[in-house]
């Protein structure tokens, strides 16, 4: 089975030592953060992914934001975001396309706040560090708009959005509206039960009930990647071993008039 990417908070003084992030807002870091962990600049990692120069193929870029967190050797990086868990999700799946051990904290910022013992081996800089990436060795891969396009007739798409945003009377920014052709609506607010990502078991029958299978090539994705990543780090947690994720998600697909979408009828 593979690695369960979520941890308890219980659970964390078992890593005996980690690199602990922070995926809140610049100013809920500033009002109160835990000694050792270091703040993620989100914005910035969201705005680079979708940059051709600073794209997920940038691998020289990913290499120095992931070396200027102080992630690498043989700690895991350790992440927690406001509750929301999608921002948290996202960093762990940049993490670990490129290779680095990452773990996301269940419950976020909420679950661990004013606890000192799950937090006590949490590590900070002790000198530089080098991190030497690795695309594509983590539990999730990572597909395009061109790839997915080509492979639509062989994977198995998980849409992590809204029912409004699946059925097109949702656009968000988008000029179109709908979903991809074949894809099954798991909304990720199911997949979380009081902010927390539910237990293995629940996430199995939840995915069963949606129509996928074990075995299955599953590609998640949403409408900008956080509750894509999301859907992948439950299908993982749910046992799923051949899980990709569709980051740029519905935005990017919708963009290109040659990439076919699909409307309820009640919205034609």
């Amino acid at each position: 089975m593979p690695h369960d990417p979520i941890i308890e908070p219980a659970a964390l003084p078992s890593l005996g030592g980690f690199r602990l992030l922070d995926v809140r807002e610049p100013a809920a870091f500033e009002a109160d953060h835990p000694a050792m962990a270091v703040r993620v600049p989100i914005e910035a990692w969201e705005a680079a992914a979708k940059s051709g120069e600073t794209s997920f193929e940038n691998v020289t870029y990913w290499e120095q934001a992931i070396t200027d967190l102080g992630v690498g050797g043989p700690r895991p990086a350790v992440i927690y975001d406001d509750g929301r868990m999608t921002e948290a999700a996202r960093v762990w799946f940049i993490l670990q396309y490129f290779g680095a051990e990452a773990l996301i904290v269940n419950g976020g910022w909420p679950a661990i706040r004013g606890q000192r013992e799950p937090l006590a081996q949490a590590s900070g800089l002790s000198g530089p560090t080098t991190f030497k990436a690795r695309p594509g060795v983590g539990s999730v891969g990572l597909v395009d708009r061109q790839t997915l396009k080509a492979d639509l007739d062989s994977v198995q798409l998980l849409d992590a959005r809204t029912a409004d945003e699946f059925a097109g009377t949702d656009l968000r920014r988008n000029a179109r509206g709908g979903h991809l052709p074949g894809a099954r609506l798991l909304p990720h607010a199911s997949l979380l039960d009081d902010g927390r990502l539910k237990p293995a078991g629940a996430l199995r029958n939840l995915l069963s009930a949606a129509g996928f299978r074990a075995g299955d090539h599953v590609v998640t994705h949403c409408d900008g990647g956080g509750r894509a990543a999301l859907a992948a780090a439950a299908a993982v947690r749910a046992g799923y071993d051949d899980v990709r994720a569709y980051y740029l998600s519905f935005a990017d697909w919708a963009k290109d008039e040659s990439c076919p979408v699909v409307l309820d009828p009640q919205t034609r």
